[in-house]
């Protein structure tokens, strides 16, 4: 049986690549070295209670605010949309405590979320700063 990384080398390795990925002149040749967006997408859909773990850690990591707009539209969105019955209560409860996770919460569309999660994720998030607003 697989083993994920650790959280710490999980979001390590999830940052470089989404480094990589913002970098206009990233040399494509890379990303077969880069394991952190694979890895990520792995955790969320099999080992979720550590994706909400690695999440709200990097919601807390001033190296990840930059890559906030991936980590929502990735990561949290894809744990919402295949999870979001078993986190929501925790996500509520996360946003209320932790501003910078409300923001990122924010950044998230609806993808696969059920009406009752989605509504309260609306309910959640701060908007302020995505998509303009």
């Amino acid at each position: 049986m697989y083993e994920p990384l650790p959280t710490p080398d999980l979001l390590n390795e999830w940052l470089k690549w989404a480094q990589w990925s913002a970098d206009p002149d990233r040399d494509a040749s890379q990303s077969g070295d880069l394991i952190g967006f694979d890895e990520f997408d792995w955790v969320v859909r099999e080992r979720p209670e550590q994706a909400w773990q690695a999440i709200v850690t990097a919601s807390l990591d001033p190296r990840v605010e930059p890559h906030f707009g991936v980590l929502a539209a990735g990561p949290l969105e894809d744990l919402l949309s295949q999870h979001g019955p078993n986190f929501i209560d925790r996500v509520e409860a996360e946003a209320r405590c932790n501003p910078k996770f409300a923001f990122l919460l924010g950044g998230v569309w609806r993808f696969g979320m059920t009406d009752d999660v989605w509504a309260r994720v609306q309910q959640a998030w701060i908007r302020k700063g995505w998509d303009g607003l």
